[in-house]
């Protein structure tokens, strides 16, 4: 299998990732987030990266990428993290963008008034941010639900956990899928595609041809 060396110079963070590995995916294994969730859908992005190096050995850009950087302006070598991937063996350098947290909620005493709050200030949230905080809110479900395998019977947390393991790792695997870049996909059912009866018979045909058979003595 081949692999890249791949470095964060903001985090300071570096290490070995297969060929193949979307930056995305490079940048969490190495435990670094970025602020929002992408939807390539509607054109939303928040995993902007800039390529200090190493930008020969990844892959072109995108029909996403260009739209996205026609619409929002590019600096050099700009690239978005969840529509490249790293195409060839050597060693890439990326330059993550500084993060900005957003001001903390001021603490509501009453907790009705607290929710109709929430609940006025999801309606004015663009898309993207009111699908953040939906990502937010399945992820404190899910911890709760953790908690309560946790203090359950051995026995019943045991198979608990391995369904949930099973449907997290499902989960992510489609939210990766549906993610990756047209071209991306069309190139993989391209060369995952089978054979023709009549491709098999010309390849079979131009095999024998070729075989000299035993010789006799």
């Amino acid at each position: 299998m081949l692999e890249a060396e791949i470095k964060f110079s903001r985090e300071d963070r570096e290490g070995v990732v297969a060929v193949g590995t979307y930056l995305i995916d490079a940048a969490k294994r190495f435990g670094i987030h970025f602020e929002d969730v992408c939807n390539p859908e509607a054109a939303i992005h928040h995993c902007s990266v800039v390529v200090a190096s190493g930008s020969n050995l990844l892959s072109g850009l995108t029909k996403a990428e260009e739209d996205y950087f026609a619409s929002n302006g590019r600096k050099t070598n700009e690239r978005l993290a969840c529509q490249v991937k790293i195409d060839k063996a050597g060693e890439v350098e990326i330059m993550t963008d500084k993060k900005v947290k957003d001001p903390e909620p001021e603490a509501k005493s009453n907790s009705a008034d607290s929710s109709e709050e929430y609940r006025k200030a999801f309606e004015e949230m663009p898309l993207e941010k009111k699908i953040a905080n939906l990502v937010q809110l399945e992820t404190i479900a899910l911890g709760e639900t953790v908690s309560f395998i946790i203090n359950s019977p051995f026995k019943v947390a045991d198979k608990l956990m391995d369904v949930m393991a099973e449907f997290g790792f499902k989960k992510e695997e489609r939210q990766k899928e549906s993610a990756r870049p047209a071209e991306h996909k069309a190139a993989s059912a391209s060369a995952a595609k089978p054979k023709t009866k009549k491709k098999a018979k010309d390849e079979a045909g131009t095999k024998s041809s070729t075989d000299p058979g035993p010789t006799g003595n």
